[in-house]
């Protein structure tokens, strides 16, 4: 089994980017969310639909930079 249709964008959750990427695996639908530099995954979801495993994932990863804090420089 392999991906298809995978998709990737990259969004601002609460301040910090962070890309998303969206694959289809069988029936079932996978994303990742993850902090665009180090590229450290936030969260993976699965869902039925695309919309639905990537809502999952922004959901999840803005709860968990929403809880980051910032150092000023």
């Amino acid at each position: 089994m392999h991906a298809e249709e995978f998709q990737e964008k990259k969004l601002e959750l609460a301040g910090w980017p962070v890309n998303l990427s969206s694959y289809r695996l069988g029936a079932e639908w996978h994303c990742k969310a993850d902090n665009v530099s180090p590229g450290a995954a936030l969260c993976r979801t699965t869902g039925a639909t695309r919309e639905e495993a990537e809502q999952k994932a922004i959901t999840r990863a803005e709860e968990l930079l929403k809880r980051t804090r910032r150092h000023e420089v």
